[in-house]
């Protein structure tokens, strides 16, 4: 990087900042992992592919995948969703918009960042087109792609709250650099690789605010532009060099400069920020998640909607800004539902949990859920900062004059307070059992496999086998 650069952004990089992150993760080898990291990546691959088979039913996979359908009918990496065949760009898309489409997708909270519906799409696409690739290597590879992913956003600490969708951003950046480790790059090959995707990388947050399906979509947009980096830099193509350090870098011209460059070097390769991952216990948005488990337990308690007059949820700025809008029926959006705190809680309070029927037609127009849905009043709570995503505070006035008030400062899923093994299979189950009719038997063979990948030949050969096979439809 030159001196010029340096200055001018005012971060105090060394040169060569984007080569340097290069050149460390082109030396990592799956032996350096630690247990807890592998484990981690078996259950973000259980995870992920029970959430992808659960899409087939979501509003706007079944469309995209019949137009991307209409304009390729064969290609070396497969659609999971209908079990296609695509090109690896191609398939990566159908696959990060399916693994994000139920918003049931892995997290990490301080980064703000949902990783595998982006990394594990580009993976699989990858493989897919080298061939065999052992599980070994594709483990290695996920952990690059997953560690990267959340470093980036740890260090761009207000990405969201500038208005970028930092999964996307930052996302398309990771999973470059892991494809590229797949495709046996070296450190400038890598550089390249990352070059080309920050070339192409995108994703604004109006989407979620919105409430519109192009949200659902910008994972796979992400995961496409990611396989395209590392295929073109593997063909010796040049991609940008001062990706993050550059005076029209990430750094500068995404982040204004307000990053923490330190979060996604120090330690790297070293200590690990896999182990911070949360698995979402509910679908919809992870903003929402405190207020749903405040929700169930006044369920538990056995309040009665009928009986509150008001609702007061309070929340840092960035939650407010993306799910603190009044709910609107007349929408009739599954989208706005899932990024909607006032839907969400008044959702949990009656019924009592919150799962994939809870954002369907017509469940998201139910008369007894919205009456509660419109006394419920969204506050930015100045006690919290601004980016905290777990702590919220819930008012509630009854209509007899009492009050209520619970505070939480955990949140469901997060190491903090974590979702067990046999919480995790039952979701993976249940959403291969919505999503494509699949057997608890035909659950099993997958989690199985993932859980003994690292002895495979052919890591992607064998989750496509053992993938259950779409029902007639999708």
């Amino acid at each position: 990087m030159s001196t010029a650069n340096a200055a001018e952004n005012g971060l105090n990089l060394p040169p060569d900042f984007s080569l340097k992150l290069c050149e460390n993760i082109a030396t990592w080898r799956y032996e350096d992992l630690p247990e807890s990291v592998v484990r981690m990546l078996k259950f973000f691959l259980i995870d992920t592919l029970g959430v992808i088979g659960g899409a087939s039913k979501a509003p706007g996979i079944a469309e995209l995948n019949q137009r991307l359908s209409r304009w390729e009918s064969s290609g070396s990496a497969t659609g999971l969703v209908g079990g296609r065949r695509y090109s690896p760009p191609t398939a990566a898309m159908a696959n990060g918009a399916a693994a994000h489409a139920l918003d049931f997708d892995d997290m990490h909270d301080f980064g703000r960042v949902h990783t595998n519906c982006v990394v594990l799409p580009t993976l699989l696409a990858t493989a897919q087109d080298i061939g065999a690739v052992s599980g070994k290597d594709f483990l290695l590879a996920l952990a690059i792609g997953t560690e990267l992913h959340a470093r980036l956003g740890l260090a761009c600490y207000d990405s969201l709250g500038k208005g970028w969708h930092p999964t996307m951003v930052l996302g398309t950046l990771a999973a470059s650099l892991a494809a590229g480790r797949l495709l046996k790059l070296d450190a400038e090959g890598l550089r390249n690789a990352l070059g080309m995707a920050y070339h192409q990388a995108s994703g604004s947050a109006q989407s979620m605010r919105d409430g519109v399906i192009s949200k659902r979509l910008g994972p796979g947009f992400a995961a496409r532009a990611a396989v395209v980096g590392a295929f073109l830099a593997a063909d010796g193509l040049t991609g940008t060099r001062e990706s993050l350090e550059g005076s029209a870098g990430l750094f500068a011209l995404y982040e204004r400069n307000q990053v923490k460059p330190e979060l996604l070097m120090d330690g790297l390769g070293k200590t690990w920020r896999i182990d911070e991952y949360s698995f979402k216990p509910y679908p919809g948005c992870r903003c929402n998640h405190t207020s749903i488990g405040i929700a169930i337990g006044l369920h538990n308690e056995g309040i009665v909607a009928e009986d509150i007059e008001t609702v007061e949820i309070r929340m840092g700025e960035v939650n407010w800004l993306t799910v603190g809008i009044p709910y609107e029926v007349s929408r009739d959006s599954v989208v706005h539902a899932q990024f909607n705190v006032s839907y969400s809680f008044a959702r949990a309070l009656i019924d009592g949990e919150v799962g994939l029927h809870s954002y369907q037609r017509p469940a998201i127009s139910d008369p007894r859920v919205v009456a509660l849905a419109e006394k419920v009043r969204v506050v930015v709570d100045t006690t919290i900062g601004k980016t905290e995503i777990a702590p919220a505070t819930i008012k509630l006035t009854f209509k007899d004059g009492r009050t209520m008030t619970v505070q939480k400062t955990t949140i469901k899923g997060s190491q903090q307070e974590p979702m067990t093994d046999q919480e995790l299979l039952t979701k993976f189950r249940g959403c291969l059992s919505y999503g494509m009719n699949a057997a608890p038997d035909d659950a099993n063979r997958l989690a199985q496999t993932i859980l003994n990948l690292e002895n495979q030949v052919d890591a992607v050969g064998v989750m496509m086998w053992a993938f259950p096979k779409a029902p007639a439809g999708c």
